[in-house]
């Protein structure tokens, strides 16, 4: 158990993540959820009160799980944008972000356009957390930790949701070093 997780809660968002890596969400129901669990509906409602309940506190786990929390702070903007990449690509290629983009876009389109799910704070709160850190040791440039990470969200939400649109002119590697140029680009400190 991590974070008072208890073991049904795990069992049940990983029995949610095999179905909707198989079915999608829109074909996912809370009968489903519990029976590739092996727990009845009952214990699943005693937990979230629905099926949308359930998908958002998955997506939430997969997406928060990729955060580099542990990782040492980088002396350097080259390793700043590295490890900013690199969590962009982990993400990118999480089976359950492959999954939703091809069966359920419009869950995408919701957190583009309409709001910002817990999983978006979460990141954004560790970006600035380590943007402050860089800004600290002078490898980040000047300016509101919170609004440049708001603004590296963006660009890399932008680059995850939108690589397989460009993979034919980035591939793997090229888009990873294409994003790490458009941030390094611009949390570059400026000369003096």
């Amino acid at each position: 158990m991590a974070d008072g997780v208890t073991e049904t809660e795990t069992a049940i968002l990983d029995a949610a993540l095999a179905e909707v890596l198989a079915h999608g969400i829109r074909r996912t129901t809370a009968s489903d959820i519990a029976r590739r669990g092996g727990i009845a509906r009952q214990t699943l409602y005693r937990y979230w009160p629905d099926a949308q309940s359930i998908f958002a506190a998955l997506v939430t786990r997969e997406l928060v799980a990729v955060l580099p929390a542990d990782a040492p702070e980088a002396d350097d903007l080259d390793g700043m944008v590295r490890l900013l990449v690199e969590t962009a690509d982990r993400i990118r290629r999480l089976p359950l972000v492959d999954r939703l983009r091809d069966t359920d876009p419009e869950l995408f389109a919701r957190y583009i356009l309409d709001r910002l799910g817990t999983s978006q704070r979460a990141i954004h709160a560790e970006t600035a957390r380590r943007l402050a850190a860089g800004q600290r040791a002078g490898v980040v440039r000047d300016g509101d930790p919170a609004r440049l990470a708001a603004m590296v969200l963006l660009v890399a939400q932008s680059a995850v949701q939108s690589a397989p649109l460009v993979a034919e002119w980035l591939p793997d590697e090229a888009w990873r070093a294409e994003l790490g140029r458009a941030l390094a680009g611009y949390l570059r400190p400026e000369a003096s």
